[in-house]
């Protein structure tokens, strides 16, 4: 009797892929009601009101409500009420937002805000119990009697339903596409020699990435002769490769990564020797997070001769740790 057998899917395969998106189109629109001398307003009675000019938003007009003694007998006008009135021939659904604004660095002091279906006839949506009336007063005594209402109403629209594309973008591949240059040597027009051990580079690279080398191989500087060595003193060759590798790529060489501090100091002042700005602060963060009772020392002298602010700073914050300070004589 054959058993039904669920098929394995070839972890090589590509699933195929689809998807959709649903984009719903809004208006939005704000309105400012100002309100001067409030303290003339108040005891007007309750359930009686003012209203702000109206504003259109997507076909309908809209207006603020504003009782200065709230809108029920119950609350006895202890509190402002607000609410948003809205005229229409047909259905809206809207969100909307109503908040106080209170003095000239608009400070807000009451945010409420929903969503709400308002209907073809007339239709109010607001709270009753806005704001206390005792809070309020004080604000305004430090504002002139005045304050502003705020109302942002969106009106939700129709939305359509869209099939999307997912197209896969992998990542730059320069860096290596550069290293690979660097190592073939191709149409390479300028050579070093380091402590006789030769290097071949591009000028267009080296000068597009320091203005040191700008400066040397294609300013004032050059020499007549289109192709020449150019002798590097006081540098080791293994440094010299570092800069090169960073130049090309914008990276560390592998074997850097974790280099002992001897050699990333070394690299801090090629660095600021060629004007290789992002090397010298990676070098310094790595200096910085080796910094021992061994290397603080030098490292603190280098970050001083080279204006190394952040690297010096590190260090004088080891020297003063009381761990270190207990080493110290006194």
């Amino acid at each position: 009797m054959a058993r039904n057998s669920i098929p394995v899917v070839n972890q090589s395969q590509c699933l195929s892929k689809t998807s959709s998106r649903c984009v719903t189109r809004s208006v939005t629109a704000s309105h400012d009601f100002v309100v001067t001398d409030f303290s003339l307003l108040d005891g007007m009675g309750s359930g009686k009101f003012i209203i702000s000019s109206t504003f259109r938003v997507s076909d309908h007009d809209w207006s603020i409500k504003l009782y200065p003694d709230g809108d029920r007998t119950v609350d006895k006008a202890a509190y402002l009420s607000v609410f948003l009135y809205c005229r229409g021939t047909t259905p809206v659904r809207a969100k909307f937002s109503l908040n106080v604004l209170v003095g000239k660095d608009d400070q807000v002091s009451k945010l409420l805000g929903f969503t709400h279906t308002f209907k073809p006839t007339v239709d109010n949506q607001g709270w009753s119990r806005f704001i206390e009336k005792s809070k309020l007063q004080e604000l305004l005594h430090l504002n002139n009697d005045c304050f502003t209402i705020r109302c942002v109403v969106t009106v939700i629209k129709d939305h359509r339903i869209e099939d999307t594309c997912t197209i896969l973008v992998p990542e730059s591949n320069l860096p290596q596409n550069f290293e690979r240059m660097l190592k073939d040597r191709k149409d390479t027009n300028v050579t070093f020699s380091v402590d006789g051990q030769i290097f071949h580079a591009h000028k267009c690279v080296l000068a597009a990435r320091s203005s040191v080398f700008e400066a040397e191989l294609l300013g004032p500087l050059k020499k007549k002769i289109s192709r020449h060595v150019k002798v590097i003193h006081d540098m080791e060759p293994s440094i010299f490769k570092a800069i090169l590798h960073f130049i090309y790529t914008d990276s560390l060489p592998v074997n850097c990564e974790a280099s002992e501090t001897a050699t990333m100091q070394k690299l801090l002042v090629a660095a600021d020797r060629y004007g290789l700005q992002r090397l010298r602060l990676m070098c310094e963060a790595k200096l910085s997070h080796g910094i021992d009772v061994r290397t603080v020392a030098t490292t603190l002298t280098l970050a001083e001769q080279h204006h190394c602010v952040q690297l010096k700073n590190a260090c004088l914050r080891f020297i003063a740790s009381p761990e270190v300070q207990c080493f110290l004589p006194s």
